[in-house]
């Protein structure tokens, strides 16, 4: 009778299903997620309801799905999740965690009762070798999470000793402090608590790694709001972790959490020197070594206070101007308006004074804080000079000033934000655009004919000069030439058996070449159109043509608001339409090609001798990683042409030369043997298409810059080949998480110390001098991985070198 009653309950719900099966349905993943929280879910809310319906001998709809769900047949569960949905899954176990420690309006004793418990440090463990593309379903016994787990509990973990320091081996001695994996695990754990904690309460012109935002959400933002602003500027922090900053981040801290032995773990890592949180000094983001697990929470946390601080500038600026005589509490007061655009809300009976009125803009993406004003000159530079006050006297921060005053938006050739340069340019009229796209095809069509022309006279000038030398005897040529001349000295050593059309061919190759020498910057075609045939041409002919070319070029050099006048109906508009331009750093990319020894100081693609050593697929992944990473940065730049124009030049010569270089054959010979090979390296149209898939079929947390933090934007770093790893020197892969053995050894080299703010241009440009020359095992998996782009050099644990 039971099972009846569920049979007649799964076609009840069938039913009200629209135009579905139970196999679809049971196919989708989303479907075998949601019938497990379903029933969960259906548990939870029976567990009360089980002992009054079962007395009264009736079941409700909850107990019955989920009885029904238990009983059904087993999900599908064939697909693998991707590491990103794997490490999200992670993370929400931990947020859970978190938040059953909130109570009175804070969170307390979070170091004892999440962090220091094995499971969570195991979670934070595996979300480590998520980043490093590690599998988590092997269990690695390195870590002793019991162990750490009761020495954070009893406040006895020592961080001092599971630290290591590297020196820089030149003059300047620079010492970084790294953890050792144990302590990372630990400072994972921290990061995911505090996250949970304070990222709801984050602002939203804060882009820095939070879900759903990052650096192309802050680089949308900044160019969206350029095209209507009148200056901007951009505030380079410069600040290393200090006493004054530390005090001052723990006060913030305590404001959410109540837990005294946190605090003091933080301050024995801030005393070890291993926290590596520094305002400046290089690009946050990268996946840098010295960029500490817990620098981007931390500074979040930090400079929130300013973030908060900017919608009081704000308001004062825009909604309590003293000029103002609108009233407060009218409806269209400027502070409720400020109100209702801080909430979102559109003001749909916006007049033109409102339009115009000023307008205060800003973006921070970690330490680098855009600012953009709608308004007076005034204006911007009081609002930057309390910007800059905030955080020098409240935040003890330092700037980096290198102008004095903010940049009008229109004169200026762009602000270097996020590696990219921005500013603003004008978008035509439709009638404007109409006007040149006219005049682009008046001028290809008189190229066009100009062309014709040429060939024309050109190939009648031969012909006639070929037949007109036939016709001369030898003795009259050297009767007419000059005896100084080439062609005199040349016609009286005729070789013998030598045959007349080959003869004469030799005597036209002599002529036009003292032809040329008198004038140096003409061609042979020239010579012959404009010399030899042009004046034979009817005058009638030569007229029409120069006549049509010359009312052709006056047209195209005309101005645009003189032909837009002699349209038909002219269209009147109220000014010019502006929008912001994100633009690749093309010249700043082609030093760096210099410096990596890819192309030549003439810009011609060159062998890279640093990797010569390396095997042929290596070699290969190095220039596919550096053409993806250009092709996902700079997709939606302006300039993105002349970045294709590069990676089809300069980018795919370089391998074949580096290749033919490793091989010692000529380089159209290993176009040949290697077709195959070289065919991985992607065009930027393959990429392009690969994104697009991969933005249909991915979840959106897959691109979730959250996540994917230090690897969305990770520089490719030169490694060469240091020795190969034999039975009597053994060596395992470096990559956290990784028990494979590295077949080789590599040394890092660091070509280029990039101070803050740095250009994005797909090189690790900021490695500190302390990790250069250093050894590092990979395996062959994870060497390829971080060419590409799936690790970065923060997933290396460079204290496994004993």
């Amino acid at each position: 009778m039971f099972s009846f009653r569920k049979r007649n309950l799964v076609l009840d719900l069938l039913r009200r299903v629209d135009r579905c099966d139970v196999e679809t349905l049971v196919s989708r993943s989303l479907w075998s997620r949601s019938v497990s929280t379903f029933q969960k879910s259906a548990l939870l809310a029976t567990d009360n309801a089980d002992m009054v319906s079962k007395e009264a001998g009736m079941f409700s709809l909850a107990g019955e799905l989920a009885s029904l769900v238990e009983e059904s047949s087993p999900v599908d569960d064939s697909k693998p999740r991707s590491r990103m949905e794997l490490k999200r899954s992670l993370e929400l176990r931990l947020k859970k965690r978190v938040k059953e420690q909130y109570s009175d309006g804070k969170f307390s004793d979070l170091l004892k009762n999440v962090i220091a418990r094995p499971e969570t440090l195991r979670d934070a463990y595996d979300c480590i070798r998520l980043n490093s593309n590690v599998s988590i379903k092997e269990r690695n016994g390195s870590v002793a999470f019991d162990s750490i787990a009761e020495e954070l509990s009893s406040g006895v973990f020592d961080v001092a000793s599971n630290t290591f320091s590297l020196t820089a081996r030149d003059k300047t001695k620079e010492v970084l402090v790294l953890p050792s994996v144990a302590l990372k695990v630990v400072q994972e754990a921290i990061r995911i608590v505090l996250e949970v904690v304070f990222s709801p309460h984050f602002s939203k012109i804060s882009h820095s790694c939070r879900s759903g935002r990052g650096c192309v959400s802050a680089l949308k933002y900044i160019s969206k709001h350029i095209s209507h602003s009148d200056w901007c500027f951009v505030l380079s922090l410069n600040k290393k972790l200090d006493v004054s900053v530390f005090e001052n981040l723990l006060y913030v801290m305590e404001e959410k959490i109540e837990d005294s032995s946190l605090s003091i773990l933080l301050r024995s890592m801030f005393e070890a020197r291993v926290l590596n949180l520094e305002f400046g000094g290089f690009p946050k983001g990268h996946g840098l070594p010295q960029e500490g697990v817990l620098s981007r929470v931390l500074m979040n946390i930090y400079l929130d206070r300013f973030d908060h601080e900017f919608y009081r500038i704000s308001m004062r600026h825009e909604a309590l101007d003293i000029d103002s005589k609108t009233d407060e509490d009218s409806p269209g007061s400027k502070l409720r308006s400020w109100f209702r655009r801080q909430a979102g809300e559109q003001d749909l009976k916006s007049t033109r004074k409102q339009d115009t009125a000023l307008r205060v803009y800003c973006c921070r993406f970690m330490d680098e804080i855009f600012f953009s004003v709608s308004g007076s000159k005034k204006a911007a530079v009081d609002i930057r000079s309390e910007a800059i006050g905030f955080l020098r006297n409240s935040l003890h921060l330092d700037i980096t000033t290198d102008e004095t005053d903010p940049s009008p938006c229109e004169a200026t050739s762009g602000l270097r934000v996020l590696g990219s340069l921005v500013r603003k340019n004008v978008r035509e009229s439709t009638a404007v655009k109409a006007v040149h796209k006219l005049k682009e095809k008046i001028r290809l069509f008189a190229m066009q004919k100009e062309e014709a022309w040429t060939l024309g006279t050109v190939r009648i000038g031969k012909k006639w000069l070929g037949h007109g030398l036939k016709k001369v005897k030898e003795s009259e040529i050297r009767g007419l030439a000059d005896s100084n001349s080439t062609l005199s000295q040349i016609s009286c050593h005729r070789k013998a058996g030598m045959e007349t059309d080959h003869w004469y061919k030799v005597l036209l190759r002599i002529w036009m070449e003292d032809v040329l020498r008198a004038s140096r910057d003409r061609s042979e075609e020239f010579i012959l159109s404009k010399h030899v045939v042009e004046p034979t041409v009817p005058q009638e002919l030569r007229d029409a043509f120069y006549k049509f070319q010359n009312a052709a070029a006056a047209y195209v050099s005309s101005e645009t608001a003189n032909v837009e006048a002699l349209l038909p109906c002219p269209r009147s508009h109220d000014g010019p339409v502006f929008f912001g331009d994100v633009v690749a750093p093309t010249n700043a990319i082609r030093r760096r090609l210099f410096r990596y020894g890819i192309i030549t100081a003439k810009g011609y693609a060159r062998s890279n001798s640093m990797l010569i050593l390396q095997d042929t697929s290596q070699i290969i992944d190095w220039f596919s990683g550096l053409v993806r990473r250009w092709v996902i940065w700079y997709e939606g730049c302006s300039n993105f042409d002349e970045i294709k124009v590069l990676i089809d030049n300069q980018v795919r010569m370089s391998c074949i030369r580096t290749l033919a270089a490793k091989y010692r054959i000529h380089e159209n010979e290993i176009e040949k043997r290697l077709d195959l090979e070289l065919s991985t390296i992607p065009s930027a149209e393959d990429i392009e298409q690969e994104i697009q898939h991969e933005k249909l079929d991915s979840p959106a947390f897959e691109r979730d810059e959250h996540l994917t933090y230090g690897l969305s934007n990770s520089g490719l770093c030169l490694l060469s080949l240091s020795r190969v790893v034999s039975e009597s020197r053994p060596c395992n892969c470096f990559v956290i998480g990784c028990s494979m053995a590295a077949p080789a050894v590599y040394t890092i080299h660091a070509m280029e110390r990039q101070m803050f703010p740095g250009w994005k241009t797909g090189f690790s440009v900021c490695i500190p001098s302390s990790l250069n020359g250093r050894r590092i095992g990979l395996c062959k998996q994870h060497l390829k991985d971080l060419y590409i782009g799936q690790i970065s050099l923060q997933a290396v644990d460079f204290g496994a070198w004993k």
